[in-house]
């Protein structure tokens, strides 16, 4: 009789997805600064609202992005522009070969998991021993991917009745972000060792590479040495 009232045990999966959504809340309000500095600048630079929505819709990459419209509003070409948010979106390919086997089912099912595969949410999925969770990269990937569209439009349409958001600080959003992701990953001597080593490539490169190249590099060279140290 008393098994007959025990409720039943909630699936493990979809309690992941819970927790993915969970662990992105926080990360949320720094995408949310990014997405709003995004905004201003892309209307600035002299797209329209609804474009810089679409286009944060549609990339879902606030670095990749914000390389273009300083493109855009230097007076470069749409070419020039493109150019620089695929050299900065170049890293997601060691990142999407690490995450990769994860992800199970059809074509069009595993390309939409693909499309949340975000520096954060990759982050947040990452388990430990090259293991990722593709629940946990669906939660936390769809409060940022939210969260990037709405402050993208919030920055859009209020950026210049509340002023240039950069006066603001938010440029500092984006490294810190960064140390927020890496700072629990780094457990062992290994995964110091390679994220020191990726760092100097970066810091080496930056002056005398083109935007982007710096960081493919040092992302290739994070993953390679994160497998054999």
């Amino acid at each position: 009789m008393q098994l007959l009232h025990q409720q039943p045990s909630r699936p493990r999966d979809v309690s992941e997805y819970w927790n993915g959504a969970r662990l992105a809340l926080p990360i949320a309000a720094v995408i949310g600064a990014i997405g709003t500095l995004f905004g201003y600048m892309a209307t600035t630079a002299g797209l329209t609202p609804l474009a810089a929505i679409v286009m944060s819709g549609t990339t879902f990459a606030g670095s990749a992005q914000f390389a273009a419209i300083t493109v855009l509003a230097s007076g470069g070409s749409v070419y020039t522009a493109v150019g620089s948010s695929l050299l900065m979106n170049a890293r997601f390919v060691p990142m999407g070969m690490a995450i990769s086997p994860a992800f199970r089912g059809s074509i069009w099912k595993r390309l939409l998991f693909a499309q949340l595969v975000v520096d954060e949410a990759w982050g947040i999925a990452y388990l430990g021993e090259g293991r990722f969770s593709k629940e946990r990269l669906a939660g936390s990937g769809l409060v940022l991917y939210v969260t990037h569209i709405c402050s993208t439009g919030l920055g859009a349409v209020l950026g210049k009745t509340l002023g240039n958001p950069a006066e603001w600080g938010l440029d500092a959003a984006f490294p810190a972000l960064f140390v927020i992701l890496l700072w629990p990953h780094l457990r062992n001597a290994s995964r110091i060792v390679a994220a020191l080593l990726a760092a100097t490539i970066a810091l080496t490169l930056t002056p005398v590479t083109s935007p982007g190249i710096p960081i493919l590099a040092a992302a290739v060279a994070a993953f390679v040495g994160g497998q054999r140290l």
